[in-house]
């Protein structure tokens, strides 16, 4: 009876020490950019322990575009994806990938820049205008071209320019009167107010709907093989959103840290920003047609995609 009451004791202690039962789902993460608002909550969940709280050992990686972001998806070295809607144009394309989180419907994280002495004060003073933007078929081209259909500009309503997405280039492309103006994240443009270098004209919200800018991504190996863990970050993510609304002087503490810029620069970011956040991860319809209508313009696809093929909702918390 002795040796049947220490076997049954020794497996307890297994059981609750080592068993592998027990052991964290790991999972590694990937962000499309270092430092943008929307893909900051993957580093806040990590520094509040919140990933560790639902069970899960997470790696956050950054990368330098969404496209090398979906490489890495689609070669099995990144399981989840934080990115931007224009990234289910790929899933179309046969990476194997989903969207199954619309963490951001509105895009106010990024805005017009003009130089901190610049006569531009209102949108309307850009036509004609020379603007910049990051590269072809990228968000903020596509921003641009809004920008003149919205103001019914017609196709010659301003001077397009591919710029680049580093701020260094952007400010000495102003210095030189290369261009106008810029469309580029807000984090950069508070951090040139900052410096009087730059100052924010308009955010792109003021002009554009719901595009899911801010939208995670699953590989469907990882959906196929550990749903629960899909499941978990979900819960996870949206636990820490929940955290940033209730907390701003300690996410904009944490976010400082992260991104390099001062506390002014991320507390002005969180006022514009902490509002765009879903509260359930749910894509919405405007997001959807929005998104479906900048693939056709930019040319990603030929005819109209059908949208419910690119993403899930059957990981969201019920």
């Amino acid at each position: 009876m002795r040796r049947i009451y220490l076997s049954g004791a020794l497996l307890a202690v297994a059981v609750f020490c080592g068993s592998p039962t027990f052991a964290a789902e790991t999972l590694t993460v990937g962000k499309a950019a270092a430092n943008t608002s929307t893909m900051l909550p993957a580093d806040i969940a990590q520094k509040l322990g919140i990933y560790a709280k639902h069970g899960l050992s997470v790696t956050v990686s950054d990368f330098s575009a969404g496209s090398k972001l979906v490489q890495a998806m689609t070669a099995g070295s990144i399981d989840i994806g934080v990115g931007a809607g224009p990234l289910m144009a790929l899933t179309i394309k046969g990476a194997p990938i989903l969207a199954i989180c619309n963490s951001a419907p509105p895009i106010p994280f990024i805005g017009i820049a003009v130089p901190w002495d610049s006569p531009i004060h209102a949108v309307d003073q850009l036509k004609g205008k020379r603007v910049g933007f990051s590269s072809s078929g990228s968000l903020t081209d596509w921003l641009a071209r809004e920008l003149v259909r919205t103001q019914g500009w017609g196709p010659a309503g301003i001077n397009a320019v591919s710029i680049g997405n580093d701020a260094t280039p952007v400010i000495t492309a102003f210095r030189s009167h290369e261009i106008d103006a810029d469309i580029i994240a807000t984090t950069n443009i508070f951090a040139w107010e900052e410096k009087q270098q730059a100052r924010l004209l308009i955010p792109v919200s003021s002009y554009v709907g719901n595009i899911s800018g801010g939208t995670l991504f699953a590989t469907d190996q990882i959906m196929a093989h550990r749903p629960d863990a899909v499941r978990s970050f979900l819960a996870a993510w949206l636990e820490t959103l929940d955290y940033m609304r209730k907390n701003k002087a300690e996410t904009v503490a944490i976010e400082s840290g992260i991104a390099g810029y001062s506390p002014a620069v991320m507390s002005k970011e969180y006022d514009q920003t902490i509002g765009m956040f879903s509260r359930d991860c749910k894509f919405d319809a405007e997001s959807l047609a929005n998104l479906g209508r900048s693939f056709i313009d930019l040319r990603l696809v030929e005819s109209p995609p059908d949208m419910s093929k690119l993403y899930t909702e059957a990981f969201l918390p019920k």
